[in-house]
């Protein structure tokens, strides 16, 4: 009987393919903050009702946390409302806000309260702040004089942002910087506490201020 001839080509049958892999895909892995971003603290203070908590939240990339309490006649006497009379709230704890700078720099902004009675609580606030933005209505100098004092005695970078109540400013930084006995060193910038771009340029202003005082310091030893 005739033998029936191979049809498998020299070197034996054909390997089959392997099965498809019908596991489920690995999840692509979720986009997180860069290794090498930076996150740094601010405190933004002031005398009594200089725009802080706007500051904040004009320019928070987040829902800012804020602590406002109604005012009540227990204020009386004690908080001067005469270039304010609209103010009808104010700030007992903190003002919480965060805002990124650029993609590997992002600064959480800490609003100390105004009045006199709550400044038992800046200490806390500035621990670990790199710098402060010290905010003033030009038409009460005096009001800021205490919060500069506090952050020179602790050695504290600063920058002083004139606020714009009204959309306008009524007086000159040269003046305003003698008035207030100033070091040519310290940056005094025009700002509006309403408006975002504006507070941004306060804060970028304040992280380059820190940095050149921080090397500074560091060239000294």
């Amino acid at each position: 009987m005739d033998s029936v001839g191979s049809s498998y080509p020299v070197g034996g049958p054909p390997v089959a393919p392997a099965p498809p892999n019908m596991s489920r895909p690995s999840p692509a892995p979720r986009p997180g903050p860069s290794p090498t971003t930076i996150s740094a603290k601010i405190v933004v203070a002031g005398g009594f009702g200089v725009g802080k908590t706007t500051f904040v939240g004009s320019v928070s990339e987040i829902d800012p946390l804020t602590t406002e309490a109604v005012m009540t006649e227990a204020s009386a006497g004690h908080d001067d409302l005469s270039a304010t009379p609209n103010k009808q709230t104010t700030t007992v704890a903190m003002d919480f806000g965060r805002v990124s700078l650029d993609s590997d720099l992002i600064l959480y902004l800490f609003g100390t309260p105004g009045q006199h009675r709550f400044w038992f609580m800046w200490d806390d606030l500035v621990r670990g702040a790199i710098g402060a933005v010290v905010l003033v209505d030009t038409r009460r100098l005096a009001d800021c004089f205490s919060a500069i004092d506090f952050f020179e005695d602790r050695g504290l970078p600063y920058v002083v942002g004139l606020n714009a109540f009204d959309g306008q400013q009524a007086h000159r930084i040269e003046d305003v910087r003698e008035a207030m006995s100033i070091d040519p060193s310290i940056p005094i910038v025009m700002c509006d506490a309403r408006n975002r771009e504006s507070t941004k340029q306060t804060l970028i202003a304040l992280v380059q201020h820190a940095m050149a005082a921080r090397m500074a310091a560091g060239a000294r030893r």
